[in-house]
């Protein structure tokens, strides 16, 4: 199978990411999208980010009744930072006949050479660079520069509309005692307040 793979902290999940993981497995005409919320994120505080069963459990809710939408939590079981390398190795010795597409920002293929082990993350999946309309694609001088102008190859572009949603702003609003209705699904939005995340 073509699996799309997008990971994130989904502290909590919101809307543009269900757009996003939509509008790559139609454009990119996938089989599945494979949800894996971080365990320990390398570039995040750990103690300001909400546990890893609530994180899955909102995916849960987030996700339910798409078919080709799946939850994969290997990242909560792993100690130490949650590197992209280590779970793609991880993927593809489970499951060596799938083929894998790394869904990421425009911004961050741009910057992929500064991540761990770029190498090894280009022989284990392709990647997916999203994009929104009317802006220019990131320049990719350095990516080339390093491994050559064959990584076009290895690129495939998705544009999605420019929603103005994250997780930050999210929390933020929930704090403030705010509405975020329609920013989350509802199921998400419901879980959140029974749990009385964010308050503080």
């Amino acid at each position: 199978m073509r699996i799309g793979i997008l990971g994130g902290t989904f502290d909590p999940v919101h809307n543009a990411h269900l757009l996003m993981a939509e509008q790559c497995r139609e454009q990119c005409q996938l089989d599945q999208i494979w949800f894996i919320p971080a365990g320990n994120p390398p570039h995040k505080e750990v103690k300001h980010v909400t546990s890893g069963k609530q994180r899955r459990e909102m995916l849960d809710f987030a996700v339910a009744g798409h078919p080709a939408f799946l939850i994969k939590d290997l990242e909560l079981h792993r100690e130490g930072p949650s590197y992209t390398v280590a779970t793609l190795q991880e993927l593809q010795a489970l499951h060596p006949r799938d083929e894998f597409f790394l869904i990421i920002g425009a911004d961050s293929v741009r910057d992929l050479h500064t991540w761990r082990e770029p190498e090894a993350i280009l022989e284990l999946a392709s990647l997916i660079g999203v994009n929104r309309p009317h802006i220019s694609l990131p320049d990719l001088t350095e990516l080339k520069q390093k491994f050559g102008e064959s990584i076009d190859r290895k690129i495939s572009w998705v544009s999605m509309p420019g929603i103005e949603i994250s997780s930050t702003d999210i929390r933020q609003r929930i704090h403030e005692n705010r509405s975020v209705r329609y920013m989350t699904p509802r199921s998400v939005e419901v879980y959140i307040h029974n749990n009385r995340l964010y308050l503080e």
